[in-house]
């Protein structure tokens, strides 16, 4: 199969092959989804399958219009109505009752609910009015491995294995990481994955109680389950540790000396300089300067992705100050770690 590569004026070519039930990659403001129209099972099976990922993952589905909503579900609470008002389109996935019959049955990983978002990317708001249809649109990479914030990625894990890609207009997405998932019910919001919308963003908006879940907690409920939270993701094939943000520099280089193998850090720029000379570092990916959270967040991927094809034997991931706006980059970092120092 050959994967073709459409620009912004071949939409219209990218939009026909997923009415037809073939996958194509295309760029949101987090990360690069793997598109697929929600309401055939076979076509939302080849997803899963080309991915390798469990059955018992829900996908997202992917909207041009609140209108598109209201089709797939069964109702809309005025708090679910509030947080489409103030937050899309964004970066933010909203779980809603799912409307019998008009998602296939494994988009919603056997519960009776559906994660919804509308994007904040014009070509990809753009392709889906072409569509027409509600595209699911998991993270276009192989499940478990870095997810894809720029075109090179997709095809790294699946040039040849799809349709085609949508490139983006720019070299990376704009956020870099996926987006906040939120459960509205009984007058609150629970959090079930953390994304760069905050839950103080939230309480602050819609003065209503916004709580985070934990993993077990989520885990614990048979009722709804949210994308990405079950296994293991975002892992390049060496090890990764995550180094605490409290390490100072006589720290690190005690880390570097007792090291067994070859290193690759990603680190911000001031540390990076102090260390470059070290002998067992082989590359730097850096996460920027100091206090840049948002580009740190953007970059994480990509420099996960980079260094794996690096000789080094380990990553050495530095974490970020903890703070609110550190709460997305820190949950994908603990993900793709093996260990956190």
């Amino acid at each position: 199969m050959e994967t073709k590569i459409f620009n912004q004026q071949e939409l219209d070519q990218a939009a026909k092959l997923l009415q037809e039930g073939a996958l194509v990659a295309f760029p949101t403001e987090t990360v690069y989804g793997l598109g697929a129209r929600c309401d055939q099972q076979d076509v939302v099976s080849q997803v899963y399958e080309v991915k390798g990922r469990p059955s018992d993952n829900p996908l997202i589905v992917h909207v041009y219009s609140q209108a598109q909503v209201a089709d797939i579900v069964e109702e809309i609470s005025p708090l679910a109505q509030s947080l489409m008002d103030h937050f899309w389109p964004g970066p933010l996935t909203i779980i809603l009752p799912v409307k019998k019959g008009k998602v296939a049955p494994k988009v919603t990983g056997g519960k009776q609910t559906v994660a919804v978002r509308m994007p904040n990317n014009s070509l990809c708001l753009e392709l889906l009015e072409r569509v027409g249809v509600p595209l699911v649109g998991p993270s276009a990479n192989l499940s478990g491995k870095p997810s894809p914030t720029q075109l090179n990625h997709v095809l790294h894990d699946f040039n040849g294995k799809i349709a085609g890609v949508v490139a983006a207009d720019s070299r990376l997405t704009q956020i870099g990481v996926e987006s906040t998932v939120v459960y509205p019910h009984n007058g609150h919001v629970d959090i079930l994955r953390p994304g760069i919308i905050e839950a103080s963003q939230i309480e602050q908006i819609l003065k209503v109680e916004v709580r985070v879940l934990s993993t077990q907690q989520q885990l614990e409920n048979q009722e709804v389950a949210s994308p990405g939270v079950k296994y293991r993701h975002y892992a390049p094939k060496q090890p990764v540790y995550l180094i605490s943000a409290n390490y100072d520099l006589r720290k690190w280089q005690e880390l570097l000396d007792q090291a067994k193998g070859k290193i690759a850090l990603m680190v911000q720029d001031d540390l990076g300089l102090q260390l470059v000379n070290h002998p067992k570092v082989v590359k730097i990916y850096s996460l920027g300067e100091k206090g840049d959270t948002a580009y740190a967040t953007r970059h994480l991927y990509d420099g996960l992705r980079q260094l794996e094809d690096s000789p080094a034997d380990y990553i050495y991931l530095q974490s970020l100050e903890n703070d609110k706006k550190s709460k997305a980059f820190t949950n994908r970092a603990l993900k793709a770690s093996t260990s956190v120092l």
